[in-house]
């Protein structure tokens, strides 16, 4: 434990000497979760070794790009290839069964909410891949849930300073309202989808 103690502070420290782009080859090598990589944005931006602004807008590119590098894997390696190798990412199987579950459900739209919810968030892109979802309208929704993640985060560390490594219990109850909404939006978007659908049917 203290030689992963050691590994993680060291990622720490290179992401600090690298600044904006620390920030976003954190979250696309994925070897720490992404709340706590823009928490620790947040803080530097507290520490006045970066903007706030600037932190958001490399947090997003490379949450954006972690994920699309999953959506590659799922579109080109397909779930073989994930389930063998995604364990060096933080996905497993149940991560991948959760998301596949979700997507045919409730189609590509849910891209954008499942971002908010826990154990779908990280795998979602897998069966987006898989299926060959269009690049564009996947990068678009993945871009839209990113932003608002990366601003929560950021917006904690900063608040946090120095105690930023709380930020799982201090982002709870930012976290549930956003969950919320999410859930709702996401029965929203069903509902509307089976409008169409019915829609479809009554006019043939």
């Amino acid at each position: 434990m203290h030689f992963i103690s050691d590994i993680v502070s060291q990622l720490f420290q290179w992401i600090q000497s690298l600044g904006y782009f620390g920030i976003m080859l954190g979250l696309m090598i994925e070897v720490i979760p992404s709340e706590i990589v823009l928490a620790y944005g947040g803080f530097l931006v507290s520490s006045g070794h970066i903007n706030f602004v600037g932190a958001v807008l490399f947090g997003t590119v490379g949450g954006v790009v972690a994920q699309l590098f999953i959506y590659w894997i799922g579109r080109y390696g397909g779930r073989p290839v994930l389930e063998k190798y995604g364990k060096y990412i933080f996905i497993h199987k149940k991560h991948i069964d959760a998301s596949e579950v979700w997507f045919n459900k409730y189609g590509t739209g849910v891209i954008f909410t499942a971002r908010f919810i826990p154990v779908v968030r990280h795998a979602i892109s897998i069966p987006a891949g898989i299926s060959k979802m269009n690049a564009w309208k996947f990068t678009m929704l993945t871009t839209l849930a990113v932003i608002p993640w990366s601003i929560l985060f950021i917006y904690l560390g900063y608040v946090l300073g120095d105690q930023w490594e709380h930020i799982n219990e201090k982002a709870a109850p930012y976290v549930t309202p956003i969950l919320l909404v999410a859930l709702a939006l996401l029965i929203v978007y069903f509902v509307i989808k089976m409008v169409k659908a019915r829609t479809r049917k009554g006019t043939k």
